[in-house]
């Protein structure tokens, strides 16, 4: 199965909270680069969930890619903020795919968190630094629990 873990696009600095921060212009349109791009890696076209972290920036960085994929179920997910806990995250994500016999599962998040799950999926891999609007592919093998790394695309 394959498991798509992004990073959200780029964003203002300034905003009333963190959580309402706004893409830029820039995080926009590199976000669709980023999109269009995993159109042409022929693995990302529906995708079986989506979870997207609750805060602006990243609900807007899925509603551009969103133009590009297909999702059958598309869900806000709490626990995956920059504070979310990647231990946690992934056995959640591990049971999910599990009970939903999921064939394809991205997530829509931040650094810190999207570096540490990626870890989390890649055994022996080093948190990678997830650039805004970078996307990674992990091949993901649910009854050994370990993935290995496809792709990666950045803008």
């Amino acid at each position: 199965m394959k498991i798509f873990i992004m990073r959200h696009g780029e964003a203002h600095h300034y905003a009333a909270s963190d959580a309402e921060r706004a893409l830029t212009d820039r995080g926009r349109s590199e976000s669709v680069a980023v999109a269009r791009a995993c159109i042409e890696q022929q693995d990302l076209h529906t995708i079986d969930k989506v979870l997207v972290s609750p805060y602006l920036r990243a609900q807007q960085t899925w509603q551009e890619v969103s133009r590009y994929f297909s999702a059958r179920h598309v869900q806000i997910c709490d626990d995956i903020t920059p504070y979310g806990q990647a231990e946690s995250v992934f056995e959640y994500l591990a049971a999910l795919v599990e009970l939903e016999t999921l064939d394809s599962l991205l997530l829509v998040s931040h650094l810190p968190l999207v570096g540490y799950l990626a870890a989390e999926f890649v055994a022996d891999m080093v948190p990678p630094m997830f650039p805004t609007s970078g996307l990674m592919c992990i091949d993901y093998d649910p009854h050994t629990r370990q993935g290995k790394v496809a792709w990666n695309v950045h803008p």
